[in-house]
């Protein structure tokens, strides 16, 4: 570990100054030539030569001659350049998670009702809150999709505690904002004049100037000549993160900004009535607050059995009594009854056991506020059949799956599970997670990522008192953050994409998406991204010290920049080094 003081310290020197020059370079061969070095087969102190190499590269910089970049300001203008906004990925709306056709009419109208409300002083903000497994997002998505089908300008920003890494919630108005300009025309243009007053609002985490400056203000200057109502879904605020993460975005909500909404503009917010929520919410008087707790059990009971009957009437010993016993039982609770429709078709599970027989166990379920969480350990118990063995290998799969910062696909967990330090933690997942579709996505569609199919298994999990022997616990990063550092060392080399010129910037790739692709999986992406905010959370290890000396004090610290550059992420790279300067016990 001799000597990983200085190297740190020249290295957070050193990327804080080069990276905005570097990210106008995809790959490197050229890029070094031109320095004089051949920094890969000749360098021996690695930090010297780096610190010396970029001293050239920023002084060719103040002299003009970064020959080969052009930019084409006219062009970005006029395409209002959204991706510059830094949008969050994967927060719209999932027509997967629709509500059935002809369930929740009167909630779905009511809102419906809501938006095309011309009195002035209709709010302009509606709060749909409920318990767990109400169907909040089912309503959220589905008032999304229709509006889009409709052709209404509008947007869905849907939060979720497994990508909370990527502080949605200082993303949510650059986002919407995207939307908003792909949807009108107008609006576009009124961001393009505000975006041209500074660069600063492209990047910028300060929530009520997003809300300010890229919402209100186009908004402001276009409302009078968009036709319709402007719609803007907020699903599952609860899923933001720790209260601290959403203060700001409550603060907006509850202003009188808000509240001076043009009148065709409408904000749908759904969430747990968490206190802090709640708190705000409550108090802000252009906020109509509905609670799905309040719906007559008999319009929810109804609803529930016609989605049970869709999914388990077909089944031979399933008739309308059992689909009327299922729904009562559910208690409002639709995802207890997706659960319950899980269980009891055999088709579905590992164990053996008739469709009656099933619906039977079920039954013997007492009812309360624990409803899902039986449900949960029944099913566990079903699939996991209670071996010590298999018990073991549930609770280290599923520590894996909650301790990631992005939902990764199966196989992309499998490859990293590989470089797991303990050799017992190298065992196939699959095994595990095939018999777990009732509760995860990803397992029978690989193309989506692994993760809870809804957000109250993480609680059930993470909480000894409701999980009891699926007990999981909190995240664990060491692993993950070793497993990214191997991968780092091991996958990272030179010209990663074979670019064959240094000299054009990655926007004159015309196949870059296709080269990233096929040459940075998904598990390097993964590394390159967030292994040092797993190293943060970490105590102080002397593996991951020399892991992380391996990396940042060799010629693979280069590799790693240009792979964030090409994935669009090199500004993530001073913060990375920050994280591991902290890490570090002597600083």
């Amino acid at each position: 570990m001799s000597g990983m003081r200085e190297t740190f310290a020249k290295i957070a020197l050193m990327t804080s100054g080069a990276v905005q020059f570097i990210k106008n370079y995809s790959a490197t061969e050229d890029f070094w030539k031109r320095s004089g070095k051949d920094v890969e087969y000749q360098t021996r102190d690695v930090s010297i030569a780096y610190t010396q190499a970029l001293d050239d590269l920023m002084e060719q910089y103040r002299r003009h001659e970064d020959r080969g970049v052009q930019v084409d300001a006219f062009r970005v203008l006029e395409d209002l350049d959204l991706a510059s906004l830094a949008p969050a990925r994967g927060a719209g709306p999932n027509w997967t998670k629709k509500c059935l056709d002809g369930t929740r009419t009167e909630v779905l109208a009511e809102i419906i009702n809501w938006i095309y409300d011309t009195n002035e002083d209709v709010p302009r903000i509606l709060w749909l809150h409920g318990q767990a497994g109400k169907g909040k997002s089912a309503i959220a998505h589905t008032i999304a999709l229709w509006f889009k089908k409709v052709g209404g300008v509008g947007s869905c920003f849907c939060f979720s505690r497994d990508w909370q890494a990527e502080h949605l919630e200082e993303k949510i108005f650059r986002t919407i904002a995207c939307d908003l300009a792909e949807r009108d025309p107008a609006f576009g243009r009124a961001l393009a004049d505000v975006l041209a007053t500074g660069d600063s609002l492209k990047t910028t985490s300060d929530v009520a100037l997003q809300w300010r400056r890229l919402i209100l203000e186009p908004l402001c200057k276009v409302s009078d000549n968009m036709v319709g109502s402007v719609v803007i879904v907020v699903d599952a605020l609860d899923e933001s993160g720790p209260e601290r993460s959403r203060r700001h975005l409550l603060s907006v909500l509850a202003s009188a900004q808000a509240a001076g909404l043009p009148r065709n503009v409408r904000i749908l917010v759904t969430s747990r009535p968490f206190p802090d929520i709640e708190h705000v919410l409550s108090a802000a008087r252009h906020v109509m607050a509905t609670s799905l707790d309040d719906v007559p059990a008999s319009s929810a009971e109804r609803d529930i059995r016609q989605y049970i009957m869709k999914r388990v009437g077909h089944l031979r010993e399933i008739g309308a009594a059992e689909v009327y016993r299922i729904a009562q039982r559910a208690e409002g609770l639709f995802e207890w009854a997706r659960l319950a429709c899980e269980f009891v078709n055999p088709g579905r599970t590992v164990k053996n056991g008739s469709a009656k027989e099933r619906f039977n166990n079920i039954m013997l379920f007492r009812s309360g506020g624990e409803l899902l969480d039986v449900m949960y350990r029944t099913i566990l118990e079903d699939t996991i059949h209670g071996s010590e063995s298999a018990l073991t290998r549930f609770r280290s799969v599923m520590q894996q799956i909650i301790s990631t910062l992005e939902p990764l696909h199966m196989d992309a967990l499998s490859k990293m599970r590989s470089h797991f330090p303990a050799e017992d933690d190298h065992h196939d997942i699959t095994v595990i997670l095939e018999s777990m579709a009732p509760l995860l996505s990803g397992v029978t569609d690989r193309s989506s990522p692994i993760r809870p199919l809804h957000a109250s298994f993480y609680d059930f999990l993470i909480d000894p008192a409701r999980s009891q022997t699926y007990f999981v616990g909190e995240s664990n990063m060491y692993n993950i953050a070793f497993a990214s550092l191997q991968i780092l060392s091991n996958d990272l080399c030179f010209n990663i994409c074979g670019l064959e010129s240094s000299y054009f910037s990655n926007s004159e790739v015309t196949d870059l998406e296709e080269r990233i692709k096929e040459n940075i999986s998904p598990q390097l992406s993964y590394s390159c991204r967030f292994w040092a905010q797993h190293l943060e959370r970490t105590a102080f290890d002397l593996a991951l010290g020399e892991l992380v000396k391996g990396v940042l004090g060799s010629e693979k610290l280069l590799f790693w920049l240009e792979a964030l550059s090409l994935l669009g992420l090199l500004g993530n790279a001073t913060d990375a080094l920050r994280c591991t300067l902290t890490w570090l016990p002597w600083f």
